[in-house]
């Protein structure tokens, strides 16, 4: 176990691209299959979904790239409005604790020099975000080829597998790609509803720049769990440092809002629950996926542990695994929607 995570490390950079390929893969497969069974040629067929893909993905980022242009010209005004509401909070703390000796503006000053020491973490979340970017851009060819030799990696896997067992193969890769499928794709949908629905309630709320960090809070939801939660600290440390930041309430009450919706509405009938992996093992998993590589492995981590959760469901000695990752059958939820209708029936 410790030469696999050794080896997951060490190999990062050349891991972590193949593997979003594969799951991006099973995104497209069924179109690039059915555009094949209407008899378009696999190259032309192939090229249609993946040119499909990243118009999708490049609108939206073409919308926020709008957005944050926008942002990016007001922020002068933005930090001195900022600066304001520091000081502000300054003279309340210090009237507070009534104190004789103030040392002149301290919250400012920590603040100014928090920001004068982030310019070497800026570069380096520049670099990180343009060698990213550059891994990003070679999906589609991974894409291109995973899809266009896809019958000869399945030949491959057959031949090397037990001539004995190959029932089971056939069931578990079934298993497998539809777990994959209905789960990527789930969560493009679920993030794209929830594009629609911050940037809906960001707007009622009053907080500016609302449908930039509408797409921002979505985005962050490829990430189980914890999404929701990060992707309401931007718009929330936003409406803090603004004119109005007593909007800061009125997004927590809304994202609190958005994350019951999505956890208990949105993704188990979207996603259709297929990964089913108990909450607890999630997020172990979502954590080790971030230590070993980052915010991807965060996201890439659940859908491969439903792969291996299958595997291990299909052989005696791993069926424990199995059993350990499985969530209870049955939702909590569901069982308190049925406790309530049973008393309101019984009142009526």
């Amino acid at each position: 176990m410790l030469m696999v995570f050794a080896i997951l490390i060490i190999g990062r950079e050349f891991l972590y691209p193949i593997c979003l390929a594969i799951l991006f893969s099973y995104l497209l497969y069924p179109l690039a299959n059915l555009l094949e069974r209407r008899r378009f040629p696999r190259v032309l067929a192939i090229l249609i979904s993946i040119i499909l893909g990243m118009t999708l993905i490049g609108g939206a980022i073409f919308l926020l790239y709008q957005q944050m242009t926008i942002f990016i010209s007001d922020f002068p005004e933005l930090k001195e409005q900022a600066l304001s509401n520091l000081d502000q909070l300054q003279l309340r703390i210090d009237q507070w604790i009534d104190n004789g000796n103030r040392q002149g503006w301290w919250l400012r000053e920590r603040i100014s020099n928090l920001s004068n020491n982030s310019g070497n973490l800026m570069n380096k979340v520049f670099s990180a975000t343009t060698g990213t970017i550059v891994k990003m851009g070679l999906q589609p060819v991974f894409v291109f080829f995973m899809l266009y030799y896809s019958d000869r990696i399945k030949s491959f896997i057959f031949m090397v597998w037990d001539f004995n067992d190959r029932g089971r193969l056939v069931i578990i890769l079934k298993e497998i790609s539809e777990i994959t499928k209905n789960y990527i794709s789930g969560v493009f949908i679920v993030v794209f509803i929830l594009c629609i629905i911050n940037s809906l309630g960001l707007m009622i709320v009053g907080v500016e720049y609302a449908i930039m960090f509408g797409i921002l809070s979505a985005v962050m939801n490829f990430i189980p769990y914890f999404g929701t939660l990060i992707g309401a600290a931007f718009p929330l440390t936003f409406t803090l440092v603004s004119d109005e930041p007593g909007n800061a309430i009125g997004v927590i009450i809304l994202f609190l809002i958005i994350q019951f919706t999505e956890n208990n509405i949105l993704t188990p009938n979207i996603t259709g629950g297929r990964v089913a992996i108990n909450p607890l093992f999630t997020i172990l998993i979502i954590i080790a996926g971030g230590m070993i590589w980052g915010v991807p492995g965060m996201f890439m981590s659940v859908p491969y542990a439903g792969m291996i959760k299958v595997i291990c469901r299909h052989y005696e000695p791993l069926k424990p695994i199995a059993f350990l990752l499985s969530r209870n059958k049955g939702s909590q939820l569901r069982s308190g929607l049925k406790v309530v209708r049973k008393v309101f029936g019984k009142k009526n």
